[in-house]
């Protein structure tokens, strides 16, 4: 591990530059205060004031690999030597061996690949090819969801990032899906709620025509909005309620995809093949800019001898391909996977079950591989959320208290809403894990501090 060496001027040179000219996403310009960043490796990054962060939130739960993988560095410095960059209309070593990489884990017959800049992207292929080959327009998706912030992928969204970026014009239709903890159909247990809510599905479906419905979107397991395990059953469901009406199903896996739920995809966890699957983040932990879709041998056929009218200028961009092939077989090679599914059925798993019996702060704790949440709230028998749906300022302090304390003790975290995202690196250490632990379960006690 690379040890940090403060370098305080050269911070300030950075911070300077950054809050002069760059924009942030999602932010209030004036209000943010970004950490300027020196470096990383592995699990860890640290500033410029030799200040080290555990990162449980992966970035943007993408760096999946880890920081600075030594493969994967290589890859992209060997790629950048031999080719930098070729129009997508080419046949290139990197593209094609990432392609075939990929469709080798997807389900099914999901082999042709399409390559884009990242996961918004996706979603808006997936939903142009969907409309294409059904002929219809309309899309469906659940309230509790994330999709991206491109036009479509933003109206598709559940969460309130949607709210400022919809036109009410896209053909966008919102669901409920499955939340046994907080059960909009007053389930009483798992499989009850999987029942009303595949009915709910159903009946949403025929008073808005089938016929209408092109596609039904779905993170595998909903991840910003709030690591949401579908119930036993749940997929299989949407699945055959897509076969009766013929709707498209597509899986979003940009975030649960590429062993973050200690699986290649998701979907492997409940045997679901989709029509048609979202990818980006994890297949090369972000370290050059990359997503596509899979897509399965029907929808492919509607565009053998019919152009697709869509394309990126980058798509399947070498160097990125390039990073792609060198994670996957890093991942093999290393065996990733299994680690990951190791570290949530050994550690987190058993450490955050451990932490909810201590901290009365916690709800409910959810997960699998290194993809966990703690439902944080005020009362375990009421389940009032820590904070209220969106809150901001003053009615979001215990939460923001709860994420200050962790960073104040080297925990970088993933914090949204009432929840506190427990999300590292695939290849993060038992010993790492316990030590984020260890942080976290200091902190809660803020939290526990507002409970009634």
């Amino acid at each position: 591990m690379s040890i940090p060496t403060a370098d305080s001027a050269a911070g300030q040179a950075v911070k300077a530059a950054d809050r002069a000219h760059v924009f942030h996403s999602w932010s209030a310009q004036a209000l943010i205060d970004p950490l300027a960043v020196a470096g990383a490796e592995g699990s860890y990054f640290w500033d410029y004031e030799g200040n080290r962060y555990l990162d449980f939130s992966s970035q943007l739960v993408n760096t999946n690999i880890g920081h600075q993988h030594p493969k994967v560095v290589a890859a992209i410095q060997e790629q950048a030597a031999k080719l930098c960059t070729l129009a997508p209309g080419f046949a290139v070593e990197s593209r094609s061996e990432a392609a075939r990489l990929i469709a080798e884990r997807t389900p099914g017959d999901l082999d042709k690949i399409f390559f884009t800049n990242g996961g918004a992207e996706a979603v808006e292929n997936a939903i142009r090819m969907a409309r294409l080959h059904t002929g219809r327009q309309k899309v469906m998706s659940t309230y509790r969801s994330y999709h991206g912030a491109t036009a479509n992928a933003i109206a598709l969204t559940g969460d309130p990032r949607r709210w400022a970026n919809e036109t009410g014009v896209s053909g966008i239709v919102h669901f409920w899906g499955p939340y046994a903890y907080r059960s909009p159909f007053h389930s009483e247990n798992e499989a009850q709620e999987c029942e009303r809510a595949l009915a709910h599905l159903e009946e949403t479906i025929a008073f808005e025509g089938p016929h209408t419905v092109a596609a039904i979107i779905l993170e595998t397991v909903v991840g910003t909005a709030g690591i949401l395990i579908p119930p036993a059953g749940y997929l299989a469901g949407v699945r055959a309620i897509c076969d009766r009406y013929g709707i498209v199903f597509i899986l979003d896996e940009v975030m649960a995809g590429f062993g973050r739920t200690g699986e290649w995809f998701a979907a492997d966890h409940w045997g679901v093949t989709p029509d048609l699957l979202t990818f980006a983040k994890g297949v090369n932990s972000g370290y050059v800019p990359l997503g596509g879709v899979a897509i399965s041998a029907e929808i492919a056929a509607t565009f053998a001898e019919r152009p697709f009218p869509g394309g990126l200028t980058y798509s399947g961009h070498p160097l990125a391909c390039a990073s792609a092939v060198a994670t996957i077989n890093a991942m093999a090679e290393e065996g990733i996977v299994e680690h990951a599914k190791h570290i949530g059925e050994n550690v987190l798993g058993p450490g955050l079950r451990e932490l909810a019996e201590r901290h009365p702060s916690i709800g409910e704790v959810r997960g699998l591989g290194v993809f966990w949440a703690l439902d944080l709230v005020k009362n375990r028998e009421t389940r009032e959320p820590m904070v209220p749906y969106n809150a901001s300022g003053a009615a979001n302090a215990p939460m923001a208290e709860l994420a200050a304390a962790c960073k104040q003790r080297g925990l970088w975290p993933f914090v949204n809403m009432n929840r506190f995202h427990v999300v590292p690196p695939c290849t993060v250490t038992e010993e790492e894990a316990k030590t984020g632990l260890a942080i976290l379960d200091e902190a809660l006690t803020l939290t526990d501090a507002h409970t009634v």
